[in-house]
């Protein structure tokens, strides 16, 4: 990029016409890998001129998170989303489990460019240097099938699963699958299928948490045990 930067599109416009970013303003800009200090130089319609003044030192993952959640109601799902997000998951797989409700996976189409931009929204908030990606929707056997390296985690609200913390006792890992299912819980058939392919079901206790409660407890708990500062 050079000494400069040009910043242009909705981010431009949010930045410009929302924030009223005016000259000799002080911003970070990222392009996903690095990191800078910019000061804006200019200000138009739908762009912004940066001059570059020091790259800033960025703190990557040490640990790479997949998040396997199940479709929920939206305003749940997307919570969750915004919080693992906020929590470092590199990649989210929305799920259409056996208990989903069916109504909500058929609108999952019109959702995931809101769900792509509350992505966004929450990077910026917490610094990420990177978005993370969002895959399409997928059938919990097929995600299972498509994730067979690093630490797999399926959680189970079953009395025979083992705690997390026991799962995760001596588990050095850098990279991390965590499925979560609907509030419905899994089926049996998605707990076989999730074994087949090397996920090892464990509980958070005994209270049942919804699912979102879940997505932010399970992350943290992983972030914790793996080690990613």
């Amino acid at each position: 990029m050079g000494k400069t930067a040009v910043m242009e599109g909705d981010a431009a416009h949010h930045v410009g016409r929302v924030l009223r970013a005016q000259a000799g303003q002080i911003y970070e800009l990222s392009d996903g890998e690095k990191v800078w200090l910019g000061r804006i130089e200019s200000v138009s319609r739908d762009r912004i001129a940066f001059a570059l003044l020091e790259e800033l030192p960025v703190a990557h993952p040490s640990v790479n998170l997949t998040l396997l959640l199940a479709v929920v109601k939206f305003d749940a799902f997307e919570w969750a989303i915004e919080k693992a997000t906020e929590l470092g998951v590199g990649t989210i797989v929305p799920l259409a489990a056996e208990h989903s409700e069916k109504a909500l996976l058929a609108a999952t189409a019109k959702r995931a460019e809101r769900w792509k931009k509350i992505l966004l929204e929450a990077s910026q908030q917490s610094r990420r240097v990177s978005v993370p990606l969002l895959d399409g929707i997928a059938k919990p056997e097929i995600a299972f099938a498509s994730h067979k390296k690093g630490l797999r985690v399926m959680l189970s609200e079953r009395a025979t699963a083992p705690p997390l913390r026991k799962v995760l006792q001596g588990q050095p890992a850098t990279s991390a699958i965590l499925a979560i299912g609907p509030e419905g819980g899994w089926t049996d058939e998605e707990f076989a299928a999730a074994c087949k392919f090397g996920f090892a079901e464990s509980s958070l206790g005994r209270r049942i948490l919804r699912t979102e409660t879940a997505v932010v407890t399970a992350l943290a708990s992983l972030n914790f045990a793996l080690g990613d500062d």
